[in-house]
């Protein structure tokens, strides 16, 4: 139903009508974007000296009465030189609009719209990072209301009384317990008062304490002297976070006081209410910016409108109940341009203009999750009947559609599924850009769940040339066309980085267009990467398929040592376990004791290079260390949604085993291969011409320790050799800002350090980034395959910590005396280890949406028609382990089509691949592994440009085998050792589909195909079938069906091929 609202507009003096015509305009864009939530009417009329000049008094009986009737009150700012002196004064309106609608609570919020803003405080970062405060003031009792006589010449005598009652006391303690229990958990209240020396305080501080005793006594509250407080605000502001509650005067000079904190009057908001804001029953309030009316800059359109802007988010959060527009106001606010104030150069309208740019998005966001599936409740119990579950299969279930009661998945069933997120990368975006657009270009699912970063291809130093120019002009066309709200530019961070940090939650189903999208499980998603056109699917449908994978159990015990973080922590995983061997098409479930010694920045190291392990996901096990991380988050959307899993205690692991995080130490993996690990003492000595600190796999403490060991090592005295190359690519430009105000970057910088610009570079080798051939480099990203750095390079992996320490003499060192030496409590301080701890984490159980036969099913239409063919050629032979770099090089991509990509297939390992195609060489048969690495839909596209007909192998990754399918190209699975003994190079092979047969050396093979791969090839791939299901196409996909040649004699003869049964019902 749609809110008809009025809101009083009381522009004032000085800048006050500037900024009020841009919160306006805020206002304005949510009743259009909105219309069904509200429609507002504005009336402006003329407070303080405009009303006096006009009227003769500060504010008239007419626009006192047009308040009353208002739902809600804008002011901007009263007063000024001109009416300094004699009466009426312009402030005198603004007392009696307060005393008139009895707004007896000021609320004055003190944080940061953005911590990019930190650095502006005149407090030190130390001081000011993680404020947060909500100061509330009673209004209308108190000194400023209370008897008073006025000095004269002949008494010299002059008083003023501060009364307050019980009544008073109590309602404005009220309000603040009702807003402090709208946090969770909910925050303490800090009562102000002068109880040593003032009647009305010992009145104040018993009322407060009998209110909250008896009507809430779940908060927690103490009691400050004001003098005390206001120590406080500037020595650890922190201490006060919460809400902060006072009477009249102190509050209004304590509020003054903290909002010296964020550095700029023009970014803090203020509201006074005449009541209890509830959901569903709103007050009357009044908004106003906390500056004054700066005549020194009015009429100028300079002012900082983001204050006023703040104080609209307020109004529709307490006087028209519009909670999620609030926040969409408030976060666009804080990612603005500059103005003056704060060193910028914006004037007010394009302050505005690019903060109505923003909040379109977010508006049109939250249509678009008002669209999406609702919400289901929170299951805290196990469903009766269902099996045990790890963490990855409650994920799956959770997000399931169409299970049979009681929502069991097992390994092997193909399962629909709804997707929380997207994301991408301009390198993949160009190839999902002509799915995209073979597709129609529809309407994406929600605007606000993909995330699209420009950061394979990019540096500021080639960004003007025309393919990186082409691939951030198509990122950027699209984040205009389909209103991204979270759409990053060049070298604003690499894709994983912010996801991760301010994004991702536990508990989300989370697909990518890159290998490492599974990152997001640091914090406890299952997040899997996948081909291009894969993820438009869900992109578009909000939906996609899963074959629900085995899952391991990495168990971890015991501490590690000081400086051991997860990159070494995975590394040790690698070199005790091996790549592609128990994590093989699993998902990774990293839990036990030891998981408490690891950081969100070391757990995401784990599940970044869960794909390097072999995994199609890495799942760190949500824990309270996860609730602190995500609490630091700003906005409540991306931290309010999480759900934590655990896995039952008699949850079915297809392995579990133990690693020792004791045992732990510096280790290196040697070229080419990220699981020949050795310790570093071994290859210590080992010449390098490059050292790289860097890549998504290096997170913020990897960046903040690495520096802090290059620190030690000059206060040893240790010099940066003469030759090779040293560079550090932060992940983020968040990232880069908080080094640069620790003062980090300038100890990368004395220790020879050249800083990049935030982006994937010689991880991956196709921008400004290229290792040399022949050269030899220490690296701590997550890749060492061949040619990865670069044609002929030669990479090997560390700790950003042992590249740091090996950088000083360009030869591989064990950091163990650096690290030794760094001062640990600085280094906890650096990582802002004394941030809040967040909710308390509860345990939950998946509530999937069940199948109702009497609803579901009903209006699929058949799935395509099976299919038969007989395909002959010869084969083209390839050993275990071969990843998608090797079929095609990151640097021939995205191609502009298949054939093109398909010139390029396996270029450098095997370049008279292609010609062999042509003479009829066109069956690849390979080994174990097949596809691994990067989640390329470039490879099977490459292969089948070039013409291969059909892919033999003992297995696939996991990204890879999905690939296959969706692009129509034929992958046949056969672990049959007799198969390869005559499947030599050369030989010939005949594929009957129809019989599920292949015929080689005289002999004959059976082989099966899952109903879902069959439906997939006989409809041309993923696009094909869009084209003719559009959002039912995975639903269609996974519908089972009475017969099929998956259930003939072949699915015998190879069930684990042919896959289960699925639960899915319809």
């Amino acid at each position: 139903m749609t809110r008809q609202s009025t809101v009083v507009l009381l522009p004032g003096d000085g800048v006050g009508p500037e900024v009020v015509a841009e919160a306006k305009r805020v206002l304005e864009l949510v009743a259009k974007v909105r219309p069904h939530k509200v429609n507002i009417t504005f009336k402006e009329e003329l407070i303080g000296g405009a009303s006096i000049d006009a009227a003769g008094t500060a504010l008239t009986d007419a626009a006192l009465a047009s308040c009353k009737a208002a739902d809600a009150i804008l002011l901007g700012a009263v007063g000024g030189p001109k009416w300094a002196t004699g009466n009426p004064r312009p402030e005198q309106g603004l007392l009696a609009l307060r005393k008139s609608l009895d707004l007896y609570a000021n609320l004055r919020p003190c944080t940061f719209a953005s911590d990019s803003l930190i650095a502006h405080s005149p407090l030190k970062e130390s001081i000011v990072k993680g404020v947060d405060f909500m100061m509330i003031r009673e209004l209308v009792g108190g000194v400023y209301f209370g008897d008073r006589k006025e000095a004269t010449e002949e008494d010299g005598h002059a008083y003023d009384t501060l009364p307050y009652s019980r009544a008073e006391v109590e309602r404005v303690t009220r309000l603040a317990a009702a807003l402090a229990l709208q946090h969770e958990p909910a925050w303490p209240i800090h009562s102000i008062d002068k109880a040593n020396v003032l009647a009305t305080s010992r009145l104040w501080r018993k009322t407060v304490n009998d209110v909250i005793e008896k009507e809430f006594p779940q908060l927690k509250v103490d009691h400050h002297l004001v003098d005390s407080a206001a120590m406080f605000l500037v020595k650890n502001p922190r201490s006060l976070n919460g809400v902060v509650l006072t009477e009249n005067m102190f509050g209004d000079i304590l509020s003054d006081e903290a909002s010296v904190i964020p550095g700029s009057l023009g970014l803090l908001p203020s509201a006074s209410l005449n009541g209890l804001p509830e959901k569903g029953k709103p007050c009357l309030g009044l908004y106003e910016p906390i500056h004054g009316s700066a005549p020194d800059i009015a009429g100028q359109g300079i002012a900082n409108p983001v204050g006023t802007i703040l104080s609209a988010a307020m109004l529709l959060r307490y006087s028209l109940d519009l909670e999620a527009e609030a926040v969409a106001v408030a976060e666009r606010a804080g990612h603005a341009f500059r103005t003056r104030d704060l060193g910028g150069t914006k004037t007010t309208k394009e302050m505005g203009d690019k903060i109505l740019e923003e909040l379109e998005k977010e508006l049109y966001g939250l249509n678009a999750a008002e669209g999406a599936p609702v919400v289901r409740p929170l299951a805290l119990t196990r469903a009766s009947g269902r099996r045990g579950m790890t963490i990855s299969e409650k994920i799956i279930a959770h997000n399931a559609i169409g299970l049979q009661s009681p929502g069991n998945v097992k390994p092997g069933d193909m399962v629909c599924v709804s997707v929380d997120w997207t994301l991408a990368s301009e390198l993949t975006w160009k190839g999902m850009d002509k799915t995209y657009d073979q597709m129609g270009r529809p309407n994406v699912y929600r605007n606000d769940r993909f995330w699209l970063a420009i950061d394979h291809t990019v540096d500021p130093s080639i960004n003007h040339l025309e393919k990186p120019k082409e691939l951030i002009k198509a990122s950027t066309d699209f984040a205009k066309e389909a209103k991204l709200i979270d759409f990053y530019g060049a070298n604003y961070s690499i894709l994983h980085t912010e996801f991760y940090r301010e994004r991702a939650q536990p508990g989300q189903l989370i697909i990518g267009a890159d290998s490492h999208s599974c990152s997001a499980g640091a914090v406890g998603a299952f997040a899997v990467g996948l081909g291009a056109a894969d993820v438009v699917m869900p992109l578009v449908t909000g939906e996609t398929w899963f074959k629900v994978p085995e899952t391991v159990e990495i168990r971890f015990v015991n501490q590690p040592p000081f400086g051991i973080g997860g990159k070494d922590a995975i590394l040790y995983v690698l070199q005790q376990l091996k790549r592609n061997t128990v994590a093989f098409e699993r998902s990774v479930e990293y839990t036990g004791p030891g998981l408490k010694h690891l950081s969100c920045d070391a757990r995401f190291a784990l599940a970044n290079m869960a794909t390097e392990f072999g995994g199609i996901a890495g799942v760190c096990a949500a824990d309270e260390v996860t609730a602190a991380y995500i609490a630091k988050r700003k906005n409540p959307q991306h931290k309010n949604s999480a759900l934590y899993f655990k896995a039952d205690e008699d949850a079915q692991y297809a392995e579990t085993h133990v690693i020792d995080l004791s045992k732990v130490d510096s280790l290196v993996a040697l070229y080419p291969n990220p699981d020949n690990c050795v310790p570093v003492d071994e290859c210590a000595g080992t010449k390098l011409d490059g050292c790289f600190i860097g890549a998504c796999t290096t997170a913020e403490e990897d960046l903040i320790l690495a520096a802090l060991v290059l620190e030690a090592g000059l206060k040893k005295g240790l010099v940066p050799a003469l030759g090779g190359k040293r560079k550090v690519t932060p992940g983020s430009v968040p990232i880069v800002a908080k080094l640069r105000r620790l003062g980090l970057l300038k100890i990368y910088e004395q220790a020879g350090f050249e800083i990049g610009a935030p982006g994937c570079s010689y991880c991956i080798a196709v921008a400004a980034d290229r290792a040399g051939e022949g050269e030899v480099w220490l690296s701590s990203q997550n890749r060492n395959f061949r040619n990865r750095m670069g044609k002929g390079a030669i990479g090997n992996l560390a700790s950003a910590a042992t590249v740091a320490a090996s950088s000083f003499d360009m030869k591989i060192r064990n950091p163990r005396d650096l690290l030794d030496s760094i001062d640990r409590a600085r280094y906890e301080e650096m990582l802002e280890m004394w941030i809040e701890k967040g909710k308390a984490v509860v345990y939950s159980e998946p509530s999937p949406i069940y199948y109702n036969e009497k609803t579901d099913g009903q209006d699929l239409p058949p799935p395509p028609p099976s299919f038969s063919a007989t395909i002959k050629g010869r084969v083209q032979r390839f050993e275990d382990n071969i990843d998608t770099d090797a079929i095609i090089p990151a640097q021939f991509m995205p191609g502009t089509s298949d054939e093109d990509l398909g010139t390029h297939a396996f270029q450098f390992v095997k370049p008279e691949f292609r010609e062999l195609v042509k003479q009829g060489f066109d069956i690849v048969v390979g080994g174990s592994g097949f596809g691994s690495g990067s989640s390329r839909e470039e490879a099977p596209r490459a292969l089948r440009g070039a013409g291969v007909k059909a892919v033999i192998a003992k297995s696939y990754a996991f990204i890879y085998a999905r690939n296959q399918p969706n692009m129509s190209l034929l992958g046949i699975t056969l672990d049959d050792e007799s198969f390869y003994e005559h499947a030599q190079e050369g030989a010939e092979i005949s594929i009957d589909v129809k019989e599920r047969k292949i015929h080689c050396g005289g002999q004959v093979y059976p082989f099966g195909l899952s109903l879902m791969e069959e439906r997939l090839l006989a409809g041309g791939g993923v696009t094909e079938m869009y084209k003719t299901y559009g959002k039912q196409l995975f639903r269609v996909a996974t519908a089972p069906a009475e017969a099929s040649s998956c259930g003939s004699e072949a699915k015998a003869a190879s069930k684990a091929n042919c896959g289960d049964d699925s639960e899915l019902a319809w």
